[in-house]
């Protein structure tokens, strides 16, 4: 039987601020929910929003935050570390520009920036439990992403030690999901090692297919480098726990393609759009996601170089709700059965 899926719900990283409504989790579940959500994604980054060591701790806090969201007659799909996962893994080029995702206690120490982020998230390994949640969304950070364009040419085994030591550092994390019973879903991602299939596969052969390595998935990301992502759903069909509902849009030129020629986000071939104004085959994926019986949210994630957030999130959740289809308890030719009959089964192919 298949399911239908949960939602619509939304990301709320996009939308968090110092003014209200988005500025505590009261405030702003109050404002998702006026707008006809029925869940929100929580980045554990946001403090206003959650202590997320608090709630691994405590499940008493775990509670009141769940009891917030309740109120407003949400769930919440899962917590975030994209910002605390991207920090596990982090190439020398990149320390300064990913620093400001960390305390300023591990500032200019990268070591000491890479434990903080193994803690945070041994830490929501045991607040998503806390919470009653079975998913959790993540990056999974990276060291060959500098060398993802093979000029100059990469020594041998440059690439292969990479992803062992990518396994080194999130097996652990995910063996701490795993006592938790939660998955762990990398959002499959550019600027992260983990950033197609193939790549995915790579990490997923190191960890021993672990059962916790699961995914994140977000056609914009494939849209934007030109990857097949309603195939993709069915080649990953049994590791897709989670759903982001983003749109993009890719406008080759004479002038630019995939890598944009370091333009702005309004000025690259490729960019985000509104949920509704890309190119993304919604309805289509949501097909899929209900043939293949995904059990999870279709979760907003709002990024766009044009539209105003507050609209795209109206029309986010108008139009998810649209595309989440009601699966049939029956089939559409019900009607036509004549039942079961083994001996008529036999007579009508000749074997009795």
């Amino acid at each position: 039987m298949a399911t239908t899926l949960k939602g619509p719900a939304i990301f709320l990283a996009q939308f968090a601020g110092d003014a209200a409504p988005f500025d505590t989790l009261d405030n702003i579940c109050r404002w998702a929910a006026g707008l006809g959500y029925k869940g929100v994604q929580i980045p554990t980054w946001v403090s206003s929003f959650i202590d997320l060591e608090k709630a691994a701790s405590s499940k008493d806090y775990a509670d009141e935050i769940r009891g917030i969201v309740n109120s407003h007659g949400l769930e919440i799909t899962e917590l975030s570390t994209h910002l605390q996962g991207q920090l596990v893994a982090v190439h020398p080029a990149y320390d300064t520009a990913f620093d400001g995702f960390a305390p300023a206690s591990v500032h200019g120490n990268p070591k000491a920036r890479q434990e903080w982020a193994v803690q945070t998230m041994l830490n929501a390994a045991k607040a998503s439990r806390n919470l009653g949640l079975d998913a959790h969304a993540t990056f999974s950070g990276s060291l060959a992403w500098p060398y993802i364009y093979p000029w100059p040419q990469r020594p041998a085994g440059l690439v292969e030690e990479a992803f062992d030591e990518l396994a080194r550092r999130w097996t652990p994390i995910l063996d701490a999901f795993d006592e938790a019973g939660v998955d762990v879903c990398y959002e499959i991602h550019p600027g992260e090692d983990l950033h197609d299939g193939v790549s995915y596969e790579m990490f997923l052969e190191r960890v021993n297919n672990h059962a916790r390595a699961n995914l994140l998935y977000d056609p914009s990301h494939f849209v934007l480098q030109q990857l097949d992502y309603l195939d993709y759903i069915d080649i990953y069909k049994d590791r897709i726990r989670a759903f982001h509902v983003k749109d993009a849009e890719f406008n080759p030129t004479g002038r630019q393609g995939v890598y944009g020629g370091f333009q702005s986000w309004v000025n690259r071939a490729g960019r985000f759009r509104s949920i509704g104004d890309g190119q993304v085959d919604f309805p289509a994926i949501f097909a899929k996601m209900a043939a293949n019986d995904f059990k999870g949210w279709a979760v907003l994630e709002w990024e766009c170089a044009l539209k105003h957030p507050e609209d795209g999130a109206r029309e986010g959740a108008e139009l998810i709700e649209s595309y989440i289809i009601r699966v049939t308890e029956k089939a559409f030719d019900d009607f036509a059965s004549g039942g079961t009959d083994q001996a008529a089964n036999r007579k009508m192919l000749g074997l009795s």
